[in-house]
């Protein structure tokens, strides 16, 4: 096995890391952002009021982008086990 091979293998699994929980992150992200800016706009300051849409947001996600995940893990994980023939040839 290669440096190479181990840099393009960590680059790959970084992406799907990246496609996997970046959704999440933003949805999270811009409703934190709108609560924000609305509890500024009506000095309302529960910790609560931020905490609660964000847990249901990553929720709906999870369940409405979950084949999604399950395809690109999925590729992801038949690519490396389809790679442990060619490594051989690399091993002593």
């Amino acid at each position: 096995m290669t440096e190479q091979m181990i840099i393009n293998i960590v680059r790959e699994a970084f992406w799907y890391v990246l496609m996997t929980v970046g959704p999440i992150l933003i949805a999270s992200l811009i409703v934190g952002l709108t609560i924000s800016i609305f509890q500024a706009a009506t000095s309302i300051q529960e910790q609560t009021l931020t905490f609660v849409p964000k847990l249901i947001i990553t929720f709906v996600l999870i369940v409405v982008l979950l084949p999604f995940f399950i395809t690109n893990l999925k590729a992801f994980t038949i690519q490396l086990f389809q790679m442990i023939p060619t490594l051989n040839a690399f091993v002593g």
